[in-house]
C-alpha cells in the first residue's frame, strides 16, 4: 500500500477562506453550543461532563494511535481494530462524541484504561485551536476516523501537526454524494483532500473519494464483518430456538420509530398463522421500550418481556407457548435474538433515515429482509442482495410474505458472502503499523 504524508501543501485559497469563515462562526456560537450541552445534561449528564476535553484540554497524553469514533456504532466498528491494536502493545487514544460512545468504550475496555494503555474522551468540537490543543498535548504517531466524520477543522489541524489521518472504514453514501461535490466545486476541495488518505468500504466508495481529490485511496471493506459474534449469546439462542420446537422465530431488529405500524401489521398478519410463529422484537432505542410494548399488547397480541421472561444468562424461565412477541427490552444482546432466529428483518429501512446493519445477522447465517431505503447501507447491501443473501421489501404490507418465504433459505450461502469480505480490519491494522515505520 503506497503511504502518503499528511498534506503539508496549502489549500485553494476559496477553501481557506471558507475555513476562516467556519471558524468565525464557530466562535460566535459557542454561547449557543455550551448552552445546548448543559440543556443535553438535563436529560443525560453525561453531557454535562469532562467538556474541557470538548475544547481540547488534555493532559500531556503521548499515544501511538488515536482513533476517533464518535458513537456507540462507530465504536462497534472500531473495535476489533482496537483489539488488535492493544495486542501489538500500542497505547491508543479513542475520542467519542457522545457519551454513549464513551460509556461503551470504557465498559469493553476498562482493564487497559485500568493499566494505562488506553485513553479515553471526548473529541474536541470543530474549532482550530481546540484540535490543535488537542494534538500538542497527545502526539499520535497516526490518527484513525472511522466512518463519515468529514470535520474540516479536524483534518486541517492534523495535517498542521504532522498527524497522518486517514478515514477508515469510509463511505460517502449516494445521497451525500452531491452535497460533497458540491462543496468541492465551490471550495475547491473538500476535507478527504486534506488528509493522509482513505481505506474506502467499497469500490464504489473509493471511486466517489477519487472524485474529492482523497491523495490515497484504497479498497479495504469493512471491520463490522470482522466482529466475532459472542458464543455465550449464540449459545443461549440456539436454546431458545429449541424450546418452540416447529414454531418459526422471526426477528425485527432495531426497529426504530416510525416503522412500527409497519412490523405490527406483519406481526398480526403471522399471528394468525399455523403453527403461530415467535416474533421477536428489538426496538433500536431504550427510550421507546415502554410505548412499543403497549403498542403490541394494544393490537391484541400476547407479549413476553426479555427482562421477564429470561435471567441473567439468558436462560427461559417461563412458558413460550402462548406467547406472539417476544419484546427485547435489553441492551448488547442482539446475537442472543438473531441465533434464535430463523429470518432477520432489520429495522431502518421503512423510513428514509435509512436501514443499520445487515452484517451481524449474515455472520450467523441467516437471511436478511429491509425496507426499501437502503441508502446507509450501501455496502455491502448491493452485493449482498446481488448475492441473494439480502431481500428488499419495497412494499411494506408485504413484509410477513417474505418473512415466512424465506424461512429455510440456505445458511451457507450467507455465510459464505460473510467469510468473503473479512479481513478489513487486518489491512487497517497493517496500514498503522507501517505509518509507525515511517515515522520512527
Amino acid at each position: 500500500m503506497t503511504l502518503s504524508l499528511p498534506n503539508a501543501k496549502a489549500a485553494p485559497l476559496r477553501y481557506r477562506l471558507a475555513m476562516s469563515l467556519y471558524q468565525a462562526v464557530w466562535a460566535v456560537a459557542m454561547p449557543l453550543v455550551w448552552k445546548y450541552f448543559h440543556k443535553r445534561a438535563a436529560r443525560d449528564p453525561a453531557y454535562g461532563d469532562h467538556l474541557d476535553e470538548r475544547k481540547g484540554d488534555y493532559p500531556a497524553t503521548p499515544v501511538d494511535v488515536w482513533i476517533h469514533a464518535v458513537s456507540l456504532g462507530e465504536f462497534r466498528s472500531a473495535l476489533p481494530v482496537i483489539k488488535g491494536l492493544l495486542a501489538k502493545d500500542q497505547r491508543l487514544i479513542i475520542t467519542h462524541a457522545t457519551p454513549a460512545g464513551r460509556r461503551a468504550s470504557i465498559a469493553a475496555l476498562g482493564g487497559h484504561i485500568a493499566r494505562g494503555q488506553v485513553v479515553i474522551g471526548y473529541a474536541p468540537l470543530d474549532r482550530l485551536t481546540y484540535w490543535a490543543g488537542f494534538f500538542a498535548q497527545t502526539r499520535p504517531a497516526v490518527g484513525l476516523v472511522f466512518e463519515m466524520e468529514y470535520w474540516p477543522a479536524m483534518t486541517e489541524a492534523a495535517a498542521r501537526a504532522g498527524v497522518p489521518l486517514w478515514f477508515v472504514n469510509a463511505q460517502i453514501p449516494e445521497k451525500s454524494f452531491p452535497k460533497a461535490k458540491t462543496i468541492f466545486r465551490l471550495l475547491g476541495a473538500h476535507p478527504v483532500s486534506r488528509s493522509a488518505g482513505v481505506l474506502a468500504k467499497s469500490t464504489n466508495m473509493a471511486d466517489r473519494f477519487r472524485t474529492l481529490a482523497a491523495p490515497v485511496i484504497e479498497v479495504a471493506g469493512e471491520t463490522r464483518f470482522d466482529i466475532a459474534p459472542p458464543q455465550e449469546h449464540v449459545s443461549a439462542g440456539i436454546r431458545l430456538k429449541s424450546l418452540v420446537g416447529e414454531r418459526a422465530i422471526y426477528a425485527f431488529a432495531s426497529v426504530v420509530e416510525g416503522e412500527e405500524d409497519t412490523y405490527l401489521r406483519a406481526c398480526t398478519k403471522l399471528a394468525g398463522t399455523v403453527p403461530k410463529p415467535l416474533i421477536i422484537w428489538v426496538p433500536r432505542a431504550p427510550e421507546v421500550f415502554e410505548s412499543t410494548a403497549r403498542l403490541i399488547e394494544g393490537a391484541g397480541l400476547t407479549m413476553a418481556r426479555r427482562s421477564d421472561l429470561l435471567d441473567e444468562s439468558l436462560s427461559v424461565t417461563a412458558s413460550l407457548e402462548e406467547t406472539d412477541v417476544l419484546l427485547g427490552d435489553s441492551f448488547g444482546e442482539m446475537f442472543f435474538y438473531l441465533a434464535a432466529s430463523d429470518v432477520v428483518s432489520v429495522g431502518g429501512g421503512f423510513v428514509e433515515k435509512g436501514a443499520h446493519n445487515v452484517i451481524e445477522p449474515l455472520a450467523l447465517g441467516k437471511p436478511v429482509i429491509v425496507g426499501p431505503h437502503v441508502w446507509t447501507i450501501e455496502f455491502p447491501g448491493r452485493e449482498a442482495h446481488s448475492a441473494g443473501v439480502l431481500t428488499i421489501c419495497e412494499e411494506p404490507n408485504n413484509l410477513a410474505e417474505l418473512l415466512t418465504r424465506a424461512r429455510g433459505a440456505s445458511a451457507q450461502l450467507a455465510e459464505e458472502f460473510h467469510r468473503a469480505n473479512l479481513g478489513a480490519s487486518t489491512k487497517i491494522i497493517e496500514l498503522v503499523e507501517r505509518e509507525m515505520e515511517q515515522s520512527a
